[in-house]
């Protein structure tokens, strides 16, 4: 009996000790590590201010704790990037990371993150690596996986009887799921698969060997001021009046509306989210971002807001115990949040569930030229790497 009352008084020590491990945070501390400067900044800006808004409108708490966000700028380079997350990481000791922006900068960084059991809540990079063999638990995407929006056009421009397709891409991890994504749904001829540079700005030569090719339909995946930049181009040398021009939401979206202007009109692009998306979360937020910023928010910014909404989730349904890691990861897992598409849930591999849309560029009922929701070309979508993944 005294032996059974020494093992039961030691397993309640233990338990308590548990307990002290894991005491409730005083404070979350997030870092935002996203590109913001160079042709890319924009998109950075735009997830910055869109969980910057998430985050004013949970009173600056997430899960009822007092929110403190480091930034950092990745200038679009992999090498800074991994410099500022081991900051982020060792000096800062935050709790949460977000903001990165383009694949090849997630890639480089997440190792080291995953390294030090710190969760990565993606507003935007979704590499199919990450979907797939390499998928963590430490990484989830509020997001979708990189193909998702090309899958839809790819699926779009089939059903419209185009024949003769050319794809633009740049030559990085993003540009190869790209191609992978839109060439999984469009089985027709593919004319062309140009690879650019990352963060070229002049291409002259794509619309010279455009021009020769002929292709009845232009697929573009061109993010930030590289799209900007080809769009007008690409106008400039008269090839839209031979060519239609299709891209996913991310080439085709605010930013760019508002550098490019009239010749965005009449594009197609697909989305997982769109200002005109009727539910009272996304209402608030398209009002709200336009009142504290100037101007209508981008997927990006969406992206932004919902990362934000996740944390302050993750923070509260695991009591504010962020040294539990299990406790976090099953609170993300269950995404207990209103996100501004509506219903959220997450695949197994952490990669979202969820409806693509096929929109419209015009002009609004106030006159501006924006996107504009024209139907539902996915419902429920899972990517298609998540059978890889072999976390439960």
């Amino acid at each position: 009996m005294h032996k059974l009352k020494l093992a039961a008084l030691l397993a309640m020590m233990g338990m308590a000790a548990m307990a002290q491990a894991a005491p409730q945070n005083e404070r979350v501390k997030v870092g935002m590590l996203s590109t913001l400067s160079g042709p890319g900044a924009g998109l950075g800006v735009d997830i910055r201010d869109g969980f910057n808004l998430g985050l004013k409108h949970l009173n600056g708490k997430l899960g009822g704790l007092p929110a403190e966000v480091i930034v950092a700028d990745d200038q679009q380079n992999p090498d800074v990037a991994k410099q500022a997350s081991e900051k982020l990481l060792k000096k800062d000791k935050v709790d949460f990371m977000t903001g990165i922006v383009f694949s090849n900068i997630m890639l480089a960084v997440g190792p080291s993150v995953f390294e030090n059991k710190t969760f990565f809540v993606s507003a935007n990079a979704g590499p199919s690596q990450l979907a797939g063999e390499q998928c963590n638990p430490y990484f989830f995407n509020v997001a979708w996986q990189n193909d998702n929006l090309h899958e839809a056009v790819g699926k779009y421009v089939a059903e419209r009887g185009f024949r003769k397709v050319a794809l633009l891409a740049p030559n990085y991890p993003g540009g190869t799921d790209a191609f992978a994504g839109f060439k999984r749904q469009y089985k027709g001829k593919v004319a062309e698969e140009i690879l650019t540079k990352l963060g070229q700005l002049d291409y002259a030569a794509e619309l010279a060997q455009l021009r020769a090719s002929k292709p009845d339909a232009l697929y573009i995946f061109l993010p930030g001021g590289m799209g900007i930049n080809f769009i007008k181009q690409f106008v400039a040398a008269g090839l839209s009046r031979d060519i239609q021009l299709f891209a996913p939401g991310f080439s085709a979206d605010e930013d760019i509306i508002k550098a490019v202007g009239a010749p965005m009109m009449g594009l197609f692009n697909s989305s997982q989210w769109a200002h005109d998306i009727d539910n009272p979360q996304n209402r608030k937020f398209v009002a709200d971002f336009q009142k504290d910023y100037g101007r209508l928010p981008s997927l990006y910014a969406s992206q932004g807001y919902d990362a934000a909404l996740l944390m302050d989730a993750a923070v509260r349904d695991s009591k504010g115990k962020l040294d539990d890691k299990d406790a976090v990861k099953k609170a993300l897992e269950a995404a207990k949040f209103q996100s501004v598409r509506g219903a959220f849930k997450f695949n197994h591999n952490h990669y979202p569930i969820q409806n693509y849309y096929l929109r419209v560029i015009g002009k609004d009922a106030q006159g501006r030229i924006t996107n504009k929701t024209v139907g539902t070309v996915f419902t429920n979508h899972a990517d298609a790497y998540a059978s890889a993944c072999k976390m439960k």
